[in-house]
């Protein structure tokens, strides 16, 4: 079990340090139903991440991902990690392309103009959406699925397993939640900050998690082959 953590650590990581659905809930905190939405969008992200992440493990598990050895993945494995890695080079090229130039402002999403109109349940399948859907997360989320069930563990441990990578992964959006509840009033200020700053290097950032994820997915997909 603790290879299959290991292997899951850095795209937990990945999926933590989203930008966009940071800054949606220090938006959302800072409505009338923030108490109410913030929560209702972490919920809504801990299922995405869960529902999509069950879903693979047992495909990958009725593939026969472990190729019937705990340190040998099945050849299929391999050259799914080849095509998520890079997958995620292109989504990092495209965000390069799509940068702001100069003193361009940063663009944010649409929707994040009509947050304050959120209730619960839009707050809820919003980060549904961008936890599971979104193609970003999709792919690191199939990539840590089958990166638990290549090792072979067992059921339980699988489970443990993704349950770290969905804690890993949800740090990002609750940290805002953490500091709203633990600060009350104080909060403002500093989720503020913390959103003026993680729009403003959103594009950095994005670049930065899906290149490194990317060339490294690769980069087992590689070794792989040539070890296979």
């Amino acid at each position: 079990m603790g290879v299959a953590i290991g292997a899951i650590l850095p795209l937990g990581l990945g999926v933590a340090l989203s930008p966009i659905p940071i800054i949606a809930v220090v938006l959302m905190l800072a409505t009338a139903r923030g108490r109410i939405n913030g929560p209702a969008f972490i919920v809504g992200w801990v299922a995405g991440l869960s529902v999509v992440g069950v879903i693979v493990l047992v495909i990958a598990a009725g593939a026969g991902a472990s190729g019937g050895e705990t340190t040998v993945p099945a050849p299929w494995v391999t050259v799914v990690k080849g095509v998520l890695g890079v997958g995620l080079v292109v989504l990092a090229g495209l965000q390069w392309r799509g940068r702001p130039r100069g003193v361009e402002t940063p663009a944010l999403p649409a929707w994040m103009s009509s947050i304050d109109t959120f209730g619960p349940g839009k707050a809820l399948g919003l980060a549904v959406l961008l936890s599971g859907v979104n193609p970003k997360n999709l792919l690191l989320v199939v990539a840590a699925a089958t990166a638990i069930a290549q090792t072979g563990v067992s059921a339980g441990g699988q489970a443990v397993a993704l349950a770290v990578f969905v804690v890993l992964g949800t740090l990002g959006p609750g940290l805002p939640l953490g500091i709203y509840y633990a600060l009350g009033a104080r909060s403002t200020d500093l989720l503020s900050r913390l959103r003026g700053w993680m729009a403003a290097h959103n594009s950095a950032i994005m670049i930065a998690l899906l290149l490194v994820i990317g060339v490294k997915l690769v980069g087992d997909a590689l070794s792989g082959l040539l070890n296979g």
